[in-house]
């Protein structure tokens, strides 16, 4: 298949949000768990729109129990994306869904996903560092025991802090706490913006002092918000499957990221939740190939962009550009 082979870095995965259905499906058979209208008639995700897929993606996640269940989704999505070309990859993980915010069952949770993490690049050849992600809409008192989380256990495996759930849900602003104990600790800084929310919702992330924004593709309609990305060097985690799959854009065609690369952005391509969108990245860079004509060229600078922009060690960093020099 065109481009499966094509060595990639994925920026912005949720773990549970990869997770294939056949795997939750088998879950919760095992677990004798409801999964009543997670399901369509054809076996894939179901739901009605960006709302319902947040609930519908919650549901789903009653059936990672403990560790050993993230150790096993861990395995699975790693196994998945390496089948698609994926050398390294940043997977957003929420203490939320593993230990309820609690720190002793985070680092038990942790362990397990780190050790699958070892094995699949082991078996696999790729690598994988957690972005720990607070949910927006559950509130800022989570999001501060989900930073704490992330900032006892920030190292080699846990680099970074996001903010995922609903845009619509409060102010940025209000999660400065959650942020700054992060930075503190050395973590490095991303924050979804720019998807549902216009220009605002991005200069909002920009005040966190992040270096990267999920998805960001809203700064379009801002060019003087274009022109303060470029100078300070943010990276977009931009998703364009996922963005026509909601319906942020009608249609691939009206999609803004070759646009915003020609402004001189930096862009990264990532899948989002790839079976509750139907892609992957294989698919991702076909239709960008078909769409607006890129080649290896283009899909090299994009991933040394992400190579840039990972939140990883400067060898890490130094080895993964040395695959699209």
């Amino acid at each position: 298949m065109e481009f499966q082979d094509t060595a990639k870095i994925e920026l912005h995965l949720h773990l549970e949000g990869a997770m294939p259905p056949e795997f939750a499906r088998r879950l919760a058979d095992e677990k004798n768990i409801s999964l009543d209208g997670v399901f369509d008639e054809n076996g894939g995700y179901a739901y009605r729109d960006f709302w319902h897929f947040l609930e519908v993606y919650e549901a789903a996640t009653q059936v990672l129990t403990g560790p050993e269940e993230f150790a096993r989704l861990t395995k699975a999505v790693l196994e998945q994306s390496a089948e698609h070309g994926v050398i390294y990859t940043e997977a957003f993980i929420s203490p939320d869904f593993c230990g309820g915010g609690d720190l002793a069952a985070w680092k038990e949770y942790l362990a397990a996903m780190q050790q699958a993490a070892a094995e699949a690049e082991r078996d696999h050849g790729i690598k994988m560092r957690g972005i720990v992600t607070p949910i927006r809409h559950f509130g800022p008192e989570k999001a501060k025991a989900a930073a704490i989380c992330a900032a006892e256990t920030a190292g080699d495996f846990i680099t970074g802090l996001g903010i995922g759930g609903d845009e619509k849900a409060g102010k940025l602003a209000d999660f400065a706490w959650s942020f700054e104990c992060a930075r503190e600790a050395g973590l490095q800084l991303t924050a979804h913006a720019g998807e549902w929310g216009g220009p605002d919702s991005l200069r909002d992330a920009l005040t966190l002092n992040v270096e990267r924004i999920g998805h960001g593709v809203r700064a379009i309609e801002d060019a003087e918000l274009v022109k303060e990305l470029v100078a300070r060097q943010v990276t977009l985690e931009v998703c364009p499957g996922s963005n026509v799959f909601l319906g942020v854009y009608p249609r691939l065609q009206d999609h803004p990221i070759a646009r915003l690369m020609d402004a001189g952005v930096n862009c990264t391509v990532s899948t989002d939740d790839p079976p509750f969108f139907h892609t992957t990245m294989t698919k991702e860079y076909q239709d960008l190939a078909r769409v607006f004509r890129f080649d290896e060229e283009v899909f090299s600078a994009l991933n040394r962009a992400a190579a840039q922009a990972a939140f990883c060690d400067e060898d890490t960093r130094a080895a993964l550009l040395k695959q699209f020099t």
